[in-house]
Order: structure tokens, then C-alpha cells, then sequence
């Protein structure tokens, strides 16, 4: 029997002689990234997420934003993450359909049940002076009402808002974009239909405070998602939504709210009580 001290027999050095010979494994190679075709519906979902992200985070009635068209979408499989699209699009004023600049986002869809992450840069043709001077002039508006708003069915069913009721669509729009965007996954999206109900309350601090309820078209399924929403404003300020959601068909869905704040985290509520 060879002892601790004995030589490696021969067969075992030709062994390590040929391994030395041969190639070593490829290292593997990251994920390529695949073009999508600017019109494709994907893209489009995808630069929705990131507008509806946008608007809530803006906080600002005068800056809404629309998708105007998809320039550029690349898709790219993050493993253990999720997919991300890297997106470049145009945008369009939310009130008056024109044009309002552009934008470089990435939208990662992750592949637990948690929101988009978004990542949004624009360019704005709209001056950022009158922007603000339009937020503070529907602000004064709203604050030094003699009586709370109410409202009904807004758009109304011919797709008209009175003009004392535009304000109040305007915050609809900024507050749902939060739901909308919580609640998008890579095959679902949501457009705002209409605001089914709008109730003022007046606060003794600077703050305005609505309550909505509003209806979302959940795209492809054509639901339609009914979301009780109350949202606090005050210019220069986060936007604070808190929200419950039941679809038409099915019943009571899910609910959360949050305050808003920076692109790297967000304070969650969950189950608010109206």
C-alpha cells in the first residue's frame, strides 16, 4: 500500500497534463437586449407606466403629460429581476394635446408582485414659470371656494367638462396616476375613464382635500375598475393619495396609499379607512 509520501501514479499526471491543454468554459454571456417595434404595444404600456410615475411624482395639475409617440423601445431580461424596457418617446400636454417635449426612461417589471420600478428624465417645451403660475392660480381657486366642490360624471357621457370642473379632473388625473401605476404589470394597463364622484373638504390648514371615485379601463381585459380615492394637494408639495379599488365584476380588489416621495423610495399605508 503507498504511503502520504507516495508519487501520483503516471495515468493521473497524464490527466492534469491534458487539462491544462484544454479550454476553459465560456464565461456566460449577459442577456442582449432585444428591439421592439416602437408601435408595438408593449412599448406603449411601457412609456404609459413611466408618464403615469411621472405625474404623480410631479405633483402639478399644469404639468400632466400624455404619451405622444414611442421613438425607440429595447427590452432586456434582468435574471432573478424582471424585464426592463429602455424607452425613448414624445409627449403631449394632457389638457391641450400639444406637444410638450421629450423623454428617456427605463421601466423594470419585476417579477414579484411589487410596482414598476421607473427611472424618467423629460424635456419640457412648457415654461416652468407658467407652469407654476397656472398651479398657483387653480390653487387660489380651489382654496378660496365659498363652497366645497361637488360634482358627477366627469367627462360627462357626450366627453365634456365644465370649466368650474376642470380643476378638479386635472387632480383626478395626477392622484390616479399613482393607482395606475401601482397597480400596471407588463400585460395590464389602465386609462382614467371618468370621475364618477368629486366631494371638497374644506381643512383650516393650507391644504385642499377631495374625495373621489373614479373608474379605470384596465387594458386588455376591458374591466372597468372603480377606485375610491382621497388625495390631499397643496402646491410644491407631494401629492398624498390613499385608495381602494373593486372591479365591477369581481368585487373588493385590493387597496394602499402612500405620500409621495423621491424616485429611490416611497412611504406605504396599506388599508386606509375612508
Amino acid at each position: 500500500m503507498q504511503g502520504l509520501s507516495a508519487a501520483p501514479p503516471a495515468a493521473f499526471l497524464l490527466l492534469v497534463c491534458l487539462s491544462e491543454l484544454l479550454p476553459l468554459p465560456a464565461a456566460a454571456a449577459p442577456d442582449a437586449e432585444r428591439e421592439l417595434s416602437p408601435s408595438s404595444r408593449l412599448a406603449a404600456g411601457a412609456a404609459r407606466v413611466a408618464l403615469h410615475y411621472l405625474n404623480f411624482q410631479t405633483a402639478s395639475p399644469g404639468k400632466l403629460q400624455a404619451l405622444g409617440q414611442v421613438r425607440k423601445a429595447t427590452l432586456k431580461t434582468i435574471p432573478d429581476s424582471g424585464h426592463k424596457y429602455y424607452l425613448q418617446f414624445t409627449t403631449e400636454d394632457y389638457k391641450s394635446g400639444e406637444n410638450a417635449g421629450s423623454c428617456l426612461a427605463t421601466v423594470l417589471y419585476p417579477n414579484t408582485k411589487s410596482p414598476p420600478v421607473v427611472s424618467i428624465k423629460c424635456m419640457q417645451s412648457k415654461d416652468q414659470e407658467q407652469i407654476q403660475e397656472e398651479d398657483n392660480r387653480l390653487y387660489q381657486k380651489l382654496r378660496h371656494q365659498k363652497k366645497p366642490i361637488t360634482g358627477n360624471n366627469i367627462p360627462d357621457s357626450h366627453g365634456n367638462i365644465e370649466p368650474a370642473l376642470e380643476s378638479v379632473w386635472a387632480l383626478a388625473v395626477a392622484g390616479s396616476s399613482y393607482i395606475m401605476w401601482e397597480k400596471s404589470r407588463e400585460n395590464m394597463g389602465y386609462f382614467m375613464a371618468q370621475v364618477k364622484s368629486v366631494k371638497q373638504w374644506i381643512r383650516k390648514d393650507d391644504f385642499t382635500e377631495f374625495d373621489y371615485t373614479i373608474l379605470l379601463h384596465e387594458i386588455p381585459t376591458q374591466d372597468i375598475i372603480s377606485c375610491h380615492m382621497r388625495l390631499t394637494w397643496l402646491p410644491g408639495h407631494p401629492l398624498k393619495v390613499k385608495y381602494f379599488c373593486a372591479s365591477v365584476n369581481h368585487g373588493l380588489e385590493d387597496g394602499s396609499g402612500m405620500e409621495s416621495g423621491s424616485a429611490a423610495g416611497v412611504l406605504h399605508e396599506k388599508g386606509p379607512n375612508f
